[in-house]
């Protein structure tokens, strides 16, 4: 492998251990009854969003999913307001408004999630119209599942993005399964990436789960757009370590597959990575996740202590618009 220093790898890993610790401390909040409606956790792939959005410049721009939250976090959004976003408080990214699904960050050019499958995708690639009527050398990343490659949307972006070059990379999260719906049983050609030839547009596959894997080939996506040559799909194949939602207790998964990948788990490699490329002991590295985890206490107190958004301006807001 390409040698990386000290800091890079540990930046990796800190935020592949935020994204797995703010999940599991936000399924406790669930089950405490503080976060209504759906929690779709990223448990198992953490590497996706942590790869790319390393390989990104501030300027740049992520359209993300209903399974945001590490999208978020490692494009450097703070965890006392996402933490207070999904508890639906007033000192949340969107005042409490937008709640697990609909978190945005315009400070760190996310334009936002959103709970409708495949959504994003005509947003992204609207966003990346924009960066070429401007001429500008932004680079666009959107997020979305397997599910969503089989919407309309999908091959509209697509086309549309081929034909005028845009500099988008559509990074298509593979995790098997639409809710329930395994791939292979909703696609003939389960390598979706392939799709991509019959657009004229480049495309690779790419381990999902190894966040170096993740991050050179998005780094190589991305030179690739800026150069005026995109668009570029990249489709990280993953598996989800869970069902589809906190209450999905994903019974339809077989077990042999997903021991296959808990063994491959994303935050395991990479601490294995800072630990024998980065030259870091265990317990250096037990006192970073440590202080990641305080972190998230303090940012949990936070949104505890947030008051719940008004009802009064709630109403005169929507009556203004």
């Amino acid at each position: 492998m390409k040698a990386y220093s000290r800091d890079f790898l540990e930046q990796l890993y800190r935020t592949l251990y935020t994204i797995r610790s703010f999940e599991t401390e936000c399924i406790k909040l669930y089950r405490q009854g503080l976060i209504v409606g759906y929690f779709h956790p990223y448990l198992g792939e953490e590497a996706i969003a942590v790869g790319t959005c390393a390989a990104l410049r501030k300027d740049d721009y992520i359209v993300s999913t209903h399974r945001g939250h590490g999208h978020c976090i490692a494009r450097g959004g703070q965890l006392k307001k996402m933490v207070a976003e999904v508890l639906g408080r007033e000192t949340g990214y969107c005042r409490g408004r937008g709640g697990s699904m609909h978190i945005a960050d315009s400070q760190t050019g996310n334009i936002g999630a959103n709970g409708i499958v495949g959504g994003g995708i005509p947003i992204g690639t609207g966003a990346a119209m924009g960066i070429k009527i401007r001429g500008g050398d932004q680079v666009v990343v959107i997020y979305f599942s397997d599910g969503a490659c089989n919407n309309g949307v999908f091959a509209e972006s697509l086309n549309l993005a081929a034909i005028h070059d845009l500099p988008v990379v559509f990074l298509l999260e593979n995790n098997q399964y639409a809710v329930s719906s395994p791939v292979e049983q909703m696609c003939r050609v389960p390598d979706l990436y392939k799709r991509a030839e019959g657009y004229g547009v480049e495309a690779h596959l790419v381990d999902g789960n190894d966040v170096l894997a993740v991050y050179e080939k998005t780094c190589e996506a991305v030179d690739t757009c800026r150069a005026g040559k995109g668009p570029v799909l990249l489709e990280a194949k993953t598996y989800r370590q869970s069902g589809h939602h906190v209450n999905d207790p994903g019974a339809y998964m077989p077990k042999e597959r997903l021991e296959y990948y808990l063994a491959r788990d994303p935050v395991k490699i990479g601490r294995s990575l800072l630990i024998e490329h980065g030259r870091c002991t265990d317990a250096e590295v037990d006192a970073i996740e440590q202080a990641i985890r305080q972190e998230l206490e303090e940012a949990i107190d936070f949104a505890k202590q947030s008051p719940q958004p008004s009802v009064e301006v709630f109403l005169e807001e929507t009556q203004s618009n």
